[in-house]
């Protein structure tokens, strides 16, 4: 199961009524996966009513892939239940880790990219793929340091971990936009070197700035439009993947439904027209 080759968002509660009343012409919802994970209520009823109409993309936020500790077995369960329960064409976590020594962090955190760490992933990787019984995806992170221990660049990293465990990637374009600013390197150049074969969803999103002696700081805080650069950046992926199911995360200072719709419009007019679309850009 994969998804459609189109733009879809992801679902607000708020805005059940207007996707109702609406019926978009979306390739696709995404929701996080520890936001589902009761046993009834309106969550599930309003999810239900979503996934009549609509592929589903399940993306997580709490398994801690690249953590040291084991994999939390309940909520590794969880997850499956879930998956048994609304069979997502897509799910994906996070090259990042977000608890120790059973304490849950609330963020997604940076690792170092060497030997130890790459076997932590690629065995928790497998171990979910087992569990799920699905191939999952891994999104590049953003992050705001660089570890002095790496011996790997990210885009070596990921395509190892592809390598060894057969998992897919969510390439997200504003996270490669975000690092490439925050680090003073070149996002071409890193797109140059991703293994986009492994690819199998794309993200956009919107982030803060903020503005350090030392230059700009930015932060991918998914509560604004995607940015300019981002979209140029995104034609760019799109030249090398070709139409690819393409998300538009709005999560804080969430806005009105026309809003939200109106940019996956834009970015379903990159994904159809992308020739026509540049060449506007360019004029």
């Amino acid at each position: 199961m994969t998804l459609p080759p189109k733009a879809g968002v992801g679902f607000k509660p708020q805005h059940f009524q207007a996707i109702q009343a609406m019926a978009p012409s979306l390739g696709f919802f995404e929701v996080h996966a520890e936001n589902y994970m009761g046993a009834g209520g309106a969550p599930h009823a309003q999810l239900t009513a979503l996934r009549q109409d609509y592929a589903l993309s399940l993306h997580g936020v709490g398994l801690s892939i690249g953590g040291s500790d084991a994999l939390n077995p309940d909520h590794l369960a969880r997850l499956g239940v879930l998956c048994d329960r609304y069979e997502p064409e897509s799910f994906s976590e996070h090259l990042a880790w977000s608890s120790h020594g059973g304490e849950f962090l609330n963020d997604l955190l940076p690792l170092p990219y060497t030997d130890e760490t790459l076997a932590i992933v690629c065995a928790h990787i497998s171990q979910v793929q087992d569990v799920l019984g699905r191939r999952m995806l891994l999104e590049n992170p953003s992050t705001y340091v660089l570890l002095e221990q790496s011996t790997f660049s990210e885009t070596q990293f990921l395509t190892e971990i592809v390598r060894r465990t057969g998992c897919g990637l969510l390439l997200d374009v504003n996270n490669v936009f975000v690092c490439a600013t925050n680090h003073r390197t070149d996002a071409h150049s890193y797109l140059a070197d991703f293994p986009f074969a492994a690819v199998g969803e794309l993200h956009l999103g919107g982030h803060s700035e903020e503005t350090l002696p030392s230059g700009p700081l930015l932060i991918d805080a998914h509560g604004a439009p995607v940015a300019s650069p981002v979209w140029a950046l995104y034609a760019d992926v799109l030249a090398r993947t070709g139409p690819m199911a393409t998300l538009i995360e709005w999560d804080n200072d969430v806005p009105d439904w026309p809003v939200l719709q109106a940019e996956a419009d834009r970015a379903q007019s990159e994904i159809d027209n992308p020739a026509e679309v540049r060449l506007a850009r360019a004029s």
